[in-house]
């Protein structure tokens, strides 16, 4: 028993169901361009991530801490 025009017709599927989606190597950056601006996304993450983690802090709300009182 083959399986062969099953796995060409699920091939077909699965493709047609990407409907063109995924990632694309051809954006048109060169790769010191796609460099840098993969480089100012992860900042710009960092920096959003760091202003939550500050005002979680900040916020002082009753999340873990000194719950060892005597």
């Amino acid at each position: 028993m083959t399986r062969g025009s099953q796995r060409e017709r699920d091939r077909e599927r699965a493709q047609a169901r990407a409907g063109g989606k995924g990632k694309t190597k051809d954006d048109g950056l060169t790769p010191e361009q796609r460099r840098e601006r993969d480089a100012k996304a992860l900042q710009e993450k960092a920096a959003k991530k760091a202003a939550q983690a500050a005002g979680a802090a900040n916020s002082g709300g009753g999340g873990k801490g000194n719950t060892n009182k005597k």
